[in-house]
């Protein structure tokens, strides 16, 4: 993973509890901007996974979650939503050093986590996605008002590590941002998936059907960033009257196609309220 980003490394010691894949990959981006090994601390009770970070990173590991707390000045919440209220509670008494927390556990809103914690810390909630793996995320993020300047820029930094950042200033929009960007990497998928599909009944063979819908995707993609065209522009301006790519869109439009998608949003939307209102 490569990094052209020009600022500073964190100062202190990064602590995360926790050492699946979105944590590798914030891990593996804050040490390509240039974060020091030896700065960073991880908790993770999986053995193997704990052998993985250790040979890739470099890194502090160990199986207690107080211990690693006690040493961090920034503290990353990295486990998942069920195991999250358990975690917490075991972290009270630990936070002495920590100047800022930051939790990336889907749906569990931050008063809910001060809560568990019993802390006035500053606490950030955050919303990363699975490309932050290969440093091509956004994260969605959240800060309560009481939570300053400070905090909110080494949130920024350590997400940044990873991809782009988008601040929400509703924390009740959080859940709708993990059903876009957060779930979002599963429709691209899809659509790809089903495209290749399409593409192989039609007669092109496998490599080359994968070869031509992966390109065209990344492609119409780094097109809608790098021009001031909106998608809808963009779109029209490949669909000419009669054309081949009409006949295709008047099939996804007759099949409710937007609808379809915006059903979609707001089903992921509610499962993320549902599932939020069931950690207890």
């Amino acid at each position: 993973m490569q990094s052209s980003d020009p600022r500073p490394p964190l100062s202190g010691t990064i602590g995360f509890i926790g050492g699946g894949n979105m944590a590798r990959a914030l891990i593996g981006g804050l040490i390509a901007a240039g974060q020091p090994p030896a700065s960073i601390a991880v908790s993770e009770p999986d053995p193997a996974r704990r052998e993985g970070l250790a040979a890739d990173f470099g890194i502090a590991l160990g199986a207690d979650n107080r211990e690693v707390a006690a040493q961090s000045d920034l503290l990353v919440l990295a486990v998942k939503p069920q195991v999250l209220p358990e975690v917490c509670q075991g972290l009270r008494g630990a936070l002495e050093r920590v100047e800022l927390i930051v939790s990336i556990a889907a749906g569990v809103p931050t008063a809910r986590l001060r809560a568990w914690l019993a802390t006035d810390l500053p606490l950030v909630r955050a919303m990363p996605n699975t490309p932050a793996l290969i440093g091509a995320g956004v994260s969605g993020l959240y800060a309560p008002p009481q939570c300053g300047a400070e905090a909110r820029a080494r949130a920024d930094r350590l997400l940044a590590s990873v991809g782009e950042t988008v601040w929400i200033p509703d924390e009740s929009a959080m859940d709708a941002v993990t059903a876009v960007s957060g779930s979002g990497p599963a429709y691209f998928l899809l659509l790809c998936e089903a495209l290749e599909q399409a593409a192989i009944a039609q007669g092109i063979e496998p490599e080359s059907a994968r070869r031509l819908v992966l390109a065209t995707a990344l492609g119409s993609a780094r097109l809608a960033r790098e021009t001031a065209r909106s998608p809808r522009e963009l779109r029209a301006q490949v669909t000419s009257p009669g054309g081949t790519t009409e006949a295709a869109l008047s099939v996804l439009f007759e099949g409710g196609w937007n609808g379809l998608i915006e059903r979609a949003v707001a089903a992921a939307t509610r499962r993320g309220r549902e599932l939020s209102g069931s950690v207890v």
